[in-house]
This record gives C-alpha cells, sequence and structure tokens, in this order.
C-alpha cells in the first residue's frame, strides 16, 4: 500500500464524522493548498500531505484542543514509520499542533507555517457559511431558545457575527503566518462584509434558507 492510499482509505474518510466546516471537503482543500505551498517554499511535500491529512483529526475528542489530540493521534500511527523517520514525524506532529487560528505563538517550523495558512481558508461565503453551520450545531433548531420563542435565525446569527467579528475583524485572534496574496486578499474581502451589516445579514439568511432551514 502507498502512503497515499493509506491517506485516503484510512485517514480521511475520518472526517465524515465531523460538523460541517471540518468534512472531506475542508481537509481536501488544506492538503492542495499545503501542497502548493510547500513546493512554493521548498518543503517536503509528502509531509506537508500527511500534516494536511491529520491537522483536525482530534475533533473526535474536543474542538478547544483538538490541534494537541491531532498530534498525538499523528505520533501514535506506526503505519507512518513505513514512510517517514522518526526525526520527521516528530517535525509532522508539531506541525499539527501549531496550526490552529488562535494560536499566539509562530508555527515552530516552516511545516507548521504551511498548514497553519492553508487552513486559513478564508473565501468569505464559505467562512460565513461555515460559521452558521456550526453555530447550528451549537444550537440545535428546536432547543430551549426556540422553545422560548426566539427567532432561530437571529438566534444563530447572533452568534455567527460575534465569532466572525472576534476571529476574523481588525484585531481578531486569526493570524497569516505566510502572508500568501490568496489570503491577504480574501481577508479583506471578508472584513469588507463583515463592517457591512446588510450584506453580512444577507449572506447568512442565504445559507440559513438553501441550508434547508427556514424561517
Amino acid at each position: 500500500m502507498s502512503l497515499q492510499q493509506y491517506i485516503e482509505q484510512t485517514i480521511i474518510p475520518q472526517y465524515d464524522a465531523f460538523d460541517g466546516g471540518h468534512q472531506r471537503d475542508h481537509a481536501q482543500m488544506v492538503i492542495d493548498e499545503s501542497i502548493k505551498l510547500a513546493r512554493e517554499h521548498g518543503a517536503d511535500e509528502q509531509m506537508a500531505y500527511v500534516i494536511a491529512a491529520y491537522h483536525d483529526l482530534g475533533l473526535r475528542f474536543d474542538r478547544e484542543t483538538h490541534h494537541l489530540h491531532s498530534g498525538e493521534i499523528l505520533m501514535a500511527d506506526t503505519q507512518l514509520r513505513e514512510w517517514f523517520t522518526e526525526q520527521q514525524i516528530q517535525i509532522m506532529r508539531e506541525a499539527v499542533e501549531d496550526h490552529r487560528a488562535s494560536s499566539k505563538r509562530p508555527p515552530r517550523t516552516i511545516y507548521g507555517a504551511i498548514v497553519a495558512e492553508a487552513d486559513r481558508q478564508i473565501n468569505p461565503t464559505l467562512v460565513i457559511h461555515r460559521t452558521m453551520a456550526y453555530s447550528a450545531k451549537l444550537y440545535p433548531e428546536g432547543n430551549f431558545l426556540a422553545r422560548e420563542g426566539h427567532d432561530y435565525f437571529e438566534t444563530l446569527y447572533k452568534r455567527s457575527k460575534e465569532h466572525l467579528l472576534e476571529k476574523y475583524a481588525e484585531g481578531g485572534y486569526m493570524r497569516l503566518w505566510l502572508n500568501s496574496e490568496r489570503n491577504v486578499r480574501s481577508l479583506e474581502e471578508l472584513r469588507a462584509i463583515i463592517r457591512d451589516e446588510e450584506k453580512l445579514r444577507a449572506l447568512c439568511k442565504d445559507w440559513y434558507n438553501k441550508g434547508g432551514i427556514s424561517s
């Protein structure tokens, strides 16, 4: 079995159990972007591939410390010893641990910077829709908020707007370590939408209606 076969058959399917913002499509986008960045920065593409594939596996435990759990999962996977040295595996573990958007310190290696940058998929519409999807997971329709007569869309919109401001607005906690042209440009577009209440609300409402949740 090749490395690619192992990742595609054993690792990627695990994303099917995660929330809407962290499914296979997310993992594949991070993989594709990581390989591209590795090529641009002269890093090992196979290592970047594995790091990206494992980066969110820790979500099976929790969201708050998923980056640490993801690193543990990678480190414990004996199958990887068929293709990588212990030193390479340790570097990959550290990179996975360093990918989280809320991290306040720079990644320890170029590999951590690569996966962190690749994980910042700042497609404005996609970011907003995924934020709404996660809000819906936190506040399922029919919970006590809805039973008490609260408007369900407004509940999701309020939580989503607060998160977008905290993470992506000027002064937000998300950092770009490589400042790729794609991410810098997309972040400015996203910030412009966050500042425009009418446009932000319209994009959230679009997800709400097309996602099968109608008011």
